[in-house]
């Protein structure tokens, strides 16, 4: 059973997930208005990726007992100055987000919770990988340049990526 510490905790954090969808659509949204189609698709899947966190932690919330307090949304920025501009606010977002699970996993381990201590490896692992992701476009927006040739190469390289919900069990 979640302690109510805890299961505040979670509510917030599934409210900061759910606000990172709503951020990556704002950012897709931008990449569309600008005609680059494969920006605009990591982005979406991005959001689609963070739904799926807060899906998680939803999930877990009531497999432990609790409850779900869903809050307001905070209204997402929706204009940038560039695609760099907005991929080093995507680096920014993700050391945020990292910075949240780890308060989370403070929390568990304060508690000696076991199970959530478990969950959230899984995310502490799985914001490495999105540092790393969102880090890698900005280096190479930095080498290419955020206009010409090597912005159009770098959009269709990011038109590749697809969503695909892990199937671990965790």
């Amino acid at each position: 059973m979640l302690s109510k510490k805890m299961e505040e905790a979670f509510n917030k954090q599934i409210n900061a997930e759910i606000f990172s969808a709503y951020l990556y659509r704002s950012m897709e949204a931008y990449f569309k208005g600008i005609n680059l189609e494969g920006f605009a698709n990591w982005m979406n899947v991005q959001a689609q990726e963070e739904q799926f966190h807060a899906d998680k932690f939803f999930n877990f919330v009531y497999e432990r007992g609790g409850d779900v307090n869903l809050t307001a949304i905070a209204a997402p920025k929706t204009k940038w100055d560039s695609p760099m501009a907005v991929f080093k606010a995507v680096y920014e977002h993700e050391q945020h987000v990292t910075m949240l699970i780890n308060g989370l996993m403070d929390i568990a381990e304060e508690e000696r919770d076991r199970a959530t201590i478990s969950l959230l490896h899984w995310f502490i692992d799985e914001q490495v990988e999105e540092e790393a992701s969102a880090d890698a476009i900005v280096q190479q927006l930095k080498l290419g340049g955020d206009k010409g040739a090597a912005l159009f190469m770098i959009d269709r390289e990011l038109g590749l990526r697809v969503f695909t919900p892990p199937t671990t069990a965790v």
